[in-house]
């Protein structure tokens, strides 16, 4: 409990026990004397040789070497991350508790680090790292469709966007610009808004387009609620883009809703 003193302060105790001081040092110092005290064994710590984790986590090792993935479950995965960055330290009591907390391995590696700081044992640093995981995860996605006709890699368009947007806090707008072969020129962050909102400017999506060449536009964004059902405002906006963006030359080829329970595509529900 913050605050509470198990001894009585120095101060205390000398001013208190003065008198017995004396008497407990003469008798401690007779005993002594007659026969040495034994010492305590040192108490274990977690950077000893033999410390608990150590054979449990060469048995994961050998597990996941002989039998792959398949063999271990989420909370083991994290744990095997987790052995990197926290050496030192019981890493399965903190692996059961990220996933506790935000439901999945996806869930973890796409919570912000402020919240990922939330859960006791993991610092700044462990939770840059587990970012830093997950980016490298999301551009191995994304490289996957560099220079391939995204129209043919759809369900890797629908990964990739799934792994970078669905568990963003925030309303976040992508646009995926295309070339006359429908292959991806960039894929970038328009705008970003509060947990139900983002500010979308269609003048600002075509203007963009005119300035990479795009001929073709895949609107993106997420619902950070998880529910991926497109509102009305979402319906609306998007046929405005497709306007402004038609008499330019420029198709909207969909817009796409990212939730953690799935997608909505406002093309394939037939409302664009």
């Amino acid at each position: 409990m913050p605050g509470r003193r198990d001894t009585p302060p120095e101060d205390d105790n000398e001013f208190a026990f003065d008198g017995m001081a004396d008497e407990r040092g003469f008798f401690s110092e007779s005993i002594s004397k007659s026969r040495p005290l034994k010492k305590s064994p040192p108490a274990p710590t977690d950077d000893g040789k033999h410390a608990h984790y150590h054979g449990h986590r060469e048995r994961l090792r050998n597990r996941y070497r002989e039998h792959g993935d398949t063999a271990l479950a989420d909370y083991e995965i994290l744990e095997l991350l987790l052995f990197r960055l926290i050496p030192r330290r019981d890493t399965k009591p903190i692996a059961k508790a990220l996933l506790d907390r935000f439901g999945t391995l996806a869930g973890v590696f796409g919570a912000p680090t402020t919240l990922l700081q939330e859960v006791n044992g993991v610092g700044e640093t462990v939770a840059l790292d587990l970012k830093l995981i997950a980016t490298a995860g999301h551009r191995m996605l994304k490289s996957e469709l560099r220079g391939k006709q995204v129209l043919s890699s759809w369900s890797a368009v629908i990964d990739y966007c799934h792994a970078a947007m669905a568990y963003e806090a925030r309303e976040q707008f992508r646009i995926r610009f295309l070339d006359k072969r429908n292959a991806l020129i960039a894929d970038e962050v328009q705008g970003q808004g509060t947990v139900d909102h983002t500010p979308v400017y269609p003048r600002e999506v075509v203007r963009r387009a005119l300035e990479l060449s795009a001929t073709a536009i895949i609107l993106v964004h997420n619902h950070p609620s998880g529910d991926p059902t497109p509102s009305r405002a979402d319906i609306e906006m998007t046929k405005t883009i497709i306007d402004t963006a038609k008499p330019l030359g420029i198709t909207v080829h969909d817009h796409i809703i990212i939730g953690k329970d799935g997608h909505a595509s406002l093309k394939g529900l037939r409302l664009i």
